[in-house]
């Protein structure tokens, strides 16, 4: 079953890809502010910690058992115990789930990218963000029509998502990383660079460096930071498990999982110089603090920094068309690994032509995303992230590390990247897993639920909060089960059926 695979070119290719996959939006525009919030330069020691205990142990995981099965998630899970095969289907269709709305987003900076070379916002980068572009309704329940010009773009992203798919895993997705992510870092280094040249921009490093050491007293600081290293890292969603699935024979596992996690940590670093350095420009020019100009998320891709880019003393086109070609390439080179859990997933189950199965994922994948591009279209994007990333990938990693570390092997699969590796790991491993992040991902889960229970969510109603965010998870869920329940093709299942040990 393993030889009809694809596999990766080279080494270089798959940890460039898996790198690619770990930069996504979230290193841009949401870790910067994290980190700016909860301790500046103090953060970086939870963030660190948490890298360490969380981030590369589940790295190191996903890629041993990956590679010994050589499988996507469904099949990995299922081969190991066959009740468990629905935890894999539950990461595809949260995978599913992400990739239905981070078009849009993907589309959004595509239409700023054309509006950056004559600052189409304006003067006010809000009003015509959610006005004029958006054209956002008054409630998630009130759809209005289709965004013409969203609609555009989000159709040019799948189209691009398809065309690089069909190619494959060595000349499709490989190819365009290696294309993808040397231009987002030389996109990211110019306007760090730039941003750097500009009056204020070490008041806005100070606030992002300096650090507050007596916020590592408060576990909500700790908290941000593992949960930012699971935001950010791609994990326990079946990316890496469907990344590590078409790594050759011969691979370092160890120092994969190293590479990639120190290399997104790195590039995110890069970006909060990179944001912090302008917004210290920004608020210099206004003559408030940077904290009153910071923001993270939506807000600073599409308010904050084209405001920002406005107040440029020249060349604010360029510096603008930068920042979203940024925002493109790290968009894009995460869909690609989205799209490629679910169409890994199906046609390693039914053995259908990865043509067809990526033909069909894109249509579906396309006509649910429409919702995305309608007034309402924010709402609901805003929701149904926060349940995903919140709920669903919070479960569907404390499930799986208890399951593998528990009640599975833990030692074997240890020993297995310890093979396969030039650097090794010791025990220390086995403990992260078996106790340190199942509580803190519970803890996690826990106090973001008491959250959102008492004191909501963005203001959002508990009926929009039931429909769109309830609903997505019961969804999920409950296709989950489903496609566990479908019979796959013969090869498939007496592979299943054969068992493994490590």
């Amino acid at each position: 079953m393993s030889n009809e695979r694809g596999q990766w070119g080279s080494r270089m290719g798959f940890v460039v890809a898996a790198i690619g996959s770990a930069i996504g939006l979230g290193n841009i525009w949401r870790f910067p502010y994290v980190a700016a919030s909860n301790g500046g330069g103090a953060f970086l020691i939870p963030y660190l910690f948490a890298l360490l205990t969380a981030g590369i142990p589940i790295l190191i995981l996903e890629f041993a058992v990956a590679h010994r099965i050589k499988t996507s998630a469904p099949g990995c899970f299922g081969k190991i115990s066959k009740r468990m095969e629905v935890l894999g289907w539950g990461q595809t269709m949260i995978s599913f789930g992400i990739i239905v709305y981070y078009v849009a987003i993907i589309g959004w900076t595509i239409n700023y990218l054309t509006y950056s070379f004559s600052t189409a916002w304006g003067q006010d980068a809000g009003g015509f963000f959610f006005g004029e572009f958006l054209n956002i309704s008054d409630s998630p329940f009130i759809l209005g029509g289709l965004n013409t010009k969203m609609l555009i773009a989000l159709a040019l992203v799948w189209v691009i998502n398809y065309v690089v798919l069909m190619g494959g895993i060595k000349s499709g997705i490989e190819k365009a990383n290696k294309i993808f992510m040397p231009l987002l870092i030389v996109c990211l280094v110019i306007v760090a660079f730039r941003g750097l040249t500009l009056e204020g921009a070490m008041q806005g490093l100070d606030y992002f460096f300096k650090p507050n050491f007596s916020a590592l007293k408060d576990p909500t600081v700790w908290l941000a930071a593992y949960g930012q290293i699971f935001y950010s890292l791609s994990i326990c969603f079946g990316i890496m498990i469907t990344y590590a699935s078409y790594l050759p024979e011969k691979t370092d596992i160890v120092n994969n999982a190293f590479l990639t996690g120190l290399g997104n940590c790195s590039f995110s670093l890069l970006s909060g110089i990179a944001v912090f350095s302008v917004l210290g420009y920004m608020a210099a020019q206004q003559g408030v603090a940077v904290s009153e100009v910071s923001a993270g998320g939506i807000g600073l891709a599409f308010v904050v920094f084209p405001m920002a880019i406005n107040a440029l003393p020249g060349a604010n086109g360029i510096m603008g068309a930068l920042f979203f070609l940024c925002l493109i390439f790290a968009g894009l080179s995460s869909s690609m690994s989205i799209m490629e859990v679910l169409v890994s997933s199906v046609t390693d189950k039914y053995g259908a032509p990865r043509k067809v199965v990526l033909t069909v994922v894109t249509i579906l994948g396309f006509a649910t995303s429409l919702v995305f591009v309608t007034g309402a279209g924010l709402y609901i994007l805003d929701i149904v992230d926060h349940f995903v990333n919140t709920y669903a990938i919070a479960i569907s990693g404390l499930i799986e590390i208890i399951f593998i570390a528990w009640f599975f092997n833990l030692e074997d699969v240890r020993q297995y990247a310890n093979g396969m590796s030039d650097f090794t790991v010791g025990k220390w491993w086995n403990f992260t897993l078996k106790y340190m992040t199942p509580v803190l991902l519970s803890v996690m889960f826990i106090f973001n639920t008491y959250i959102d229970f008492t004191k909501g969510y963005e203001g959002y109603s508990i009926e929009a909060l039931s429909v769109f965010g309830g609903g997505t998870l019961a969804i999920i869920l409950v296709m989950a089960f489903v496609l566990k329940s479908i019979k796959g093709s013969g090869d498939h299942e007496q592979f299943i059926g054969e068992g493994v040990k490590m």
